[in-house]
């Protein structure tokens, strides 16, 4: 009670937005060619709906101006997703609640391996009893010119596994961030790649499997595939962590960093890992998660929980292990998940298991229409706001990350720090 009650100014923020655009239903959007800059014409847009599993709900095509419309009555009251199919590739584009203009983006696709980069890949370990859930995540850069995304359909980013490590999940993004998750292509001996649209821009592929872990005790060998990348390796502070060509690097978020300058291509980096998680009471972090726990809501499946927003933390300090308990768990972060067709939402809203009460029945029936109707319109937006802050988490974890890995600049971190954080503020209603 304590915990709803402290997120109640958050709420009342956005109490008119979800009434004045869930009346409205419609969204107004325009598609353009970003390789040729004219827009997109005759090219299907599809509406997804996201909670409840995700459906397909209308079906358009765009005009010769590149412009479409939907109507639909959950535009507005929830997240939703814009589908542009070009050229056989699928571009998406969220619509959150209270948009009502939009904008896709689709480019020219290219099977040119040399459109793409890999500067860096970090490696993230947490032990979990006598198993190790092991993270890793690539960031790829696409500097293409003209700007063309590259794709092919049967894989285009390959990747490989330790020995005797099982798979647990495989999920991408483009630069709007967004995590969809990916089927994967088996292409034996612990190797797999996954087919996805590479945009212009800053992208990523993660995936996270699980290792025995015997005795606290573990040599993992990071096998790599792509020339040059900066090798960043990420465990708890309780964790000892010692491998070849490695080197500490201080602690971001609570956790301790080692790092491998270059690392060629095709070789294998061997991390000897001992040691135990943190205890319960570390993992906390120091937030003050109030009395639901400390885990958010993530996209496609870590725990829920309730934390409050007071101010916007200088490094995340509060946020750090519901960060890194996403990360690293199932790597499907906030409420949209899309795979190559439609998947089944992880994340969904259990039913109540409070028996009613004759006292509550006659309660709710006492309570005015209006009222049951805000208290619902609440239920609503405190779901979506809470999508939108693991959204908004995640983006900050990754833009540390990439500081640490030293492919951005120090204006360039600064200026996408201010402009997450100008978000953030929006988002808590200043």
């Amino acid at each position: 009670m304590r915990a709803y009650a402290k997120r109640l100014p958050l709420l009342a923020g956005f109490l008119l937005l979800p009434f004045a655009s869930a009346q409205a239903g419609t969204v107004h959007g325009t598609a353009k060619n970003g390789t040729t800059g004219k827009p997109a014409a005759g090219i299907d847009v599809i509406l997804i709906q996201l909670q409840g599993g995700m459906q397909p709900v209308v079906n358009s095509k765009t005009d010769a101006q590149g412009q479409f419309t939907f109507d639909h009555p959950s535009l507005g009251a929830q997240p939703m997703l814009v589908r542009a199919v070009y050229r056989g590739v699928n571009f998406h584009q969220p619509v959150p609640p209270g948009t009502n203009e939009l904008q896709v983006e689709v480019f020219d696709p290219t099977q040119d391996a040399k459109t793409v980069t890999v500067p860096s890949h970090v490696v993230i370990f947490q032990p979990e009893g006598a198993s190790l859930i092991v993270g890793e995540e690539y960031s790829v850069q696409n500097h293409s010119q003209p700007p063309m995304a590259y794709f092919r359909a049967d894989g285009n980013f390959d990747f490989l596994l330790p020995d005797k490590a099982d798979l647990q999940q495989v999920s991408a993004w483009g630069p709007s961030g967004m995590p969809v998750v990916q089927a994967t292509i088996d292409r034996g001996k612990n190797r797999y790649a996954v087919a996805f649209a590479f945009r212009p821009g800053e992208s990523g592929v993660r995936y996270s499997y699980k290792l025995a872990y015997p005795g606290n005790t573990a040599t993992v060998k990071i096998p790599t595939v792509y020339p040059g990348g900066r090798l960043l390796v990420v465990a708890p502070p309780t964790v000892q962590v010692t491998g070849d060509g490695l080197a500490p690097a201080g602690q971001e978020q609570g956790m301790s960093i080692y790092e491998h300058a270059v690392v060629p291509a095709n070789t294998t980096i061997a991390v000897n890992l001992s040691g135990t998680a943190p205890p319960p009471q570390a993992a906390a972090g120091g937030a003050d998660a109030g009395p639901q726990g400390g885990q958010d809501a993530q996209q496609g499946g870590a725990a829920a929980g309730s934390m409050s927003i007071q101010q916007i933390p200088g490094r995340l300090d509060v946020l750090k292990w519901p960060l890194v308990a996403g990360f690293i768990g199932v790597f499907a972060l906030g409420a949209i998940l899309l795979a190559r067709k439609p998947v089944t939402v992880v994340a969904n809203v259990a039913p109540s298991t409070i028996e009613e009460t004759p006292a509550t029945r006659v309660a709710k029936r006492q309570t005015p229409p209006a009222t049951q109707q805000a208290q619902a319109t609440l239920a609503k937006v405190d779901a979506a706001v809470s999508t939108s802050l693991d959204s908004l988490k995640d983006t900050l974890f990754r833009l540390e990350l990439r500081r640490q890995a030293r492919t951005i600049s120090e204006e360039e971190y600064a200026r996408e720090r201010a402009r997450v954080e100008k978000v953030l503020r929006d988002l808590v209603g200043g």
